[in-house]
């Protein structure tokens, strides 16, 4: 599956589909590939939209959460998208969660997989010197329930970004911005219909994480998959698309008068 990025006035995306759109945030070591199987089983009936987040491009002083949101609120009003129903992994979660609170009147829905913005286990305190493959290699199994899926493909390329001096500076700054970013005392302002995926074996957002958000946004749902870490969509792409078509179906319904 390849599918075009665009770029258009520095931003970079793919688009696919037509109707409502759907809208894909990436996390802090995020790539395409994350939603390769979500972008086509939705296609046929939605609008989905992925746009490339500028970890490792904004200056340091806007590499924050807020900055992050800033931008994904910038690229919507270039691409004229309201009633957007909008999806986040990890650190994408976060940005996702800070955008609707900003932004209310463009988001219809609201779907958070291992979010941080409540509580999250980074790459730990320190990066280890560059160069040390294997610990890369072990940090990234721990994203999933099953470590064959940190494949030599997906290490390469999150060692790639560690690799780099001023990447790594980012990546940490992005870390401390999700720390001090805790979003406790505002998630009940949310009033969208909330969904909220996690992997019962999430050990970077744990499950206490996902039923905290649960207790704090009032009008969510909250649904677990077993053998499953910290990016459902990509491990158990089959449980999470189910699971968020029949949130999509439920929402598309005339409410039923009493």
């Amino acid at each position: 599956m390849q599918y075009e990025v665009k770029e258009h006035n520095k931003f970079r995306y793919i688009e696919e589909g037509q109707g409502e759109p759907l809208v894909l945030l990436h996390g802090l070591f995020g790539a395409l590939s994350n939603f390769m199987d979500l972008i086509e089983d939705f296609k046929t009936q939605y609008r989905v939209v992925v746009p490339m987040l500028p970890l490792f491009e904004l200056d340091l002083l806007h590499t924050s959460v807020s900055g992050l949101a800033k931008h994904v609120h910038k690229f919507l009003e270039m691409k004229d998208l309201t009633k957007v129903h909008l999806l986040g992994n990890s650190l994408g979660g976060h940005v996702a969660l800070l955008y609707t609170l900003k932004h209310p009147e463009r988001i219809k829905s609201l779907i958070l997989t291992g979010s941080s913005g409540l509580f999250e286990n980074g790459m730990g305190d320190t990066y280890p010197k560059r160069g040390d493959y294997e610990y890369i290699r072990k940090k990234t199994e721990v994203t999933f329930y099953d470590p064959k899926m940190a494949t030599t493909e997906l290490v390469d390329e999150v060692f790639g970004i560690t690799n780099n001096r001023l990447k790594v500076i980012k990546i940490i700054a992005l870390a401390k911005s999700a720390i001090r970013n805790n979003l406790g005392e505002e998630l009940n302002a949310i009033q969208q219909p909330t969904l909220l995926i996690w992997g019962n074996n999430d050990t970077i957002t744990p499950p206490f994480v996902a039923r905290e958000f649960h207790k704090l946004i009032p009008n969510s749902e909250l649904h677990f998959i077993d053998k499953c870490g910290h990016a459902p969509m990509m491990e158990v792409p089959g449980e999470f698309n189910l699971i968020l078509h029949k949130f999509l179906k439920k929402l598309a319904e005339p409410a039923t008068v009493a």
